[in-house]
């Protein structure tokens, strides 16, 4: 593993154990070359991914990338980081188990929606007002109207 502050390619783990909720391995590393320490995760890979996105590109999928889009939605609001991470964590595992090794972005976006309208709908508003590019207040309100009439039924 290469340090993240020198580049040198001789590091050695110091301490491993699980995280929390068993989906990945954590590890105390240490580099013999400028003697900083880091942490790394080694979780299970079903699968590669690539995302197929609306204007017919493709990417390689990235949970890291996922996780810092939901915690933008989640920030200043009151969620327990493991829960992200089990949300996170579920999402992943149903988009390997799909099948398919291209997956549309729309269909992430919408795990994610479902995600975050039983985390927390704030969240699930600021999430859905960048996924549904809303560009004006009305849009805001129409969505909310919609989650109103929803939660009635």
């Amino acid at each position: 593993m290469r340090c993240p502050f020198c580049g040198n390619n001789d590091t050695q783990v110091k301490d491993s154990r699980p995280t929390e909720d068993d989906s990945a391995i954590r590890r105390r590393r240490f580099c013999t070359g400028c003697g900083a320490r880091f942490t790394t995760f080694e979780r299970v890979q079903l699968r590669e991914l690539t995302v197929l996105k609306k204007n017919n590109r493709r990417e390689p999928f990235e949970r890291d990338k996922l996780a810092r889009s939901l915690n933008i939605a989640l920030r200043k609001r009151p969620v327990e980081p493991e829960r992200v991470e089990r949300m996170i964590s579920g999402i992943v595992r149903r988009l390997e188990s799909m099948g398919e090794s291209e997956v549309p972005a729309d269909v992430i976006g919408q795990l994610v929606m479902e995600g975050l309208s039983s985390l927390d709908q704030v969240a699930f508003v600021r999430f859905a007002s960048v996924y549904r590019n809303f560009r004006e207040a009305k849009d805001f309100e129409d969505f909310i109207g919609n989650l109103e009439v929803s939660s009635k039924v």
